[in-house]
């Protein structure tokens, strides 16, 4: 995997031309087969994705379920079915393609992870595109405050809770949560921050206790990688964008895919685009 030096930078045009251009290096690295990592820390201040691929049949009822939670699946562009393209979110991004690496299920079954899906039938796929909050963890480390995953170049830390998302007619599940620690002044400034990115899960859920969300080992996450949370730390927590993977488990379509859990699409979108003030 070619390893890169990530930057935290305010978005100047000279910033902005540099994370474009990683953006796009990465999709066609990952294009190609050769990056498939997670995606937390790269081309920053650009917007990075979810995604949620589903037969046509199946797409009205998972817009439902992103409309009624969009907390958990705030959504950012839906193709067309048979798309392969959304031109909205960045030049020549090719969905089969340039996210690192996919999980496909098979009736609600995860049954691959791989880096291509060209070789799935795309006539009738619809592709759903939801934001994340690795887009704002740029705006976090402008203002100074620090992210373990990215110091330690890991992904970030989930788990599954017991808050249920409003289900709609064939989707329903649980939330699942990213996790950050700070200490108690640096959540605060956290909290204030990330309010101002709705379309990247916005404000933290929950901190304090994880008992309290019904994640029983903070030291186990279900998905990504364990941080570590020093001693005076606090776990902070955010909606995420791997929800809906517990929604296709529940919903059992014939086929659906997603982006593997912390490896995003990255788009040429800006998080300050996204953001409100």
């Amino acid at each position: 995997m070619i390893q890169y030096v990530r930057q935290h930078v305010s978005l100047s045009s000279s910033h902005y031309d540099a994370a474009l251009n990683e953006a796009r290096e990465l999709r066609m690295l990952a294009r190609n087969g050769i990056f498939d990592g997670p995606t937390s820390g790269f081309a920053p201040g650009l917007a990075q994705g979810n995604v949620v691929i589903l037969p046509k049949e199946w797409a009205n009822d998972f817009l439902v379920y992103c409309q009624k939670n969009p907390i958990a699946c705030p959504l950012l562009a839906v193709s067309a079915p048979g798309e392969t393209s959304i031109a909205s979110l960045g030049e020549n991004i090719d969905i089969r393609s340039d996210v690192p690496e996919y999980c496909v299920f098979r009736h609600g079954e995860l049954v691959e992870h791989t880096s291509d899906i060209k070789n799935i039938g795309w006539d009738d796929m619809v592709a759903f595109v939801l934001g994340c909050s690795f887009s704002f963890e740029e705006a976090l480390l402008r203002a100074g405050l620090s992210l373990r995953n990215v110091e330690s170049q890991s992904n970030v830390s989930m788990y599954q809770t017991n808050l249920p998302t409003v289900p709609s007619r064939c989707f329903s599940g649980n939330m699942v949560v990213s996790m950050r620690p700070f200490r108690p002044a640096e959540a605060i400034r956290a909290i204030q921050i990330t309010s101002r990115f709705p379309k990247s899960h916005g404000a933290p859920i929950h901190f304090g206790n994880p008992e309290d969300i019904g994640i029983k080992d903070i030291h186990a996450p279900d998905f990504g990688d364990q941080v570590v949370i020093k001693e005076g730390e606090i776990p902070v927590f955010w909606a995420c964008g791997v929800t809906p993977q517990l929604s296709i488990a529940n919903a059992k379509p014939p086929i659906a895919i997603t982006h593997s859990p912390g490896k995003m699409l990255i788009t040429d979108l800006t998080n300050e685009q996204l953001s409100v003030m």
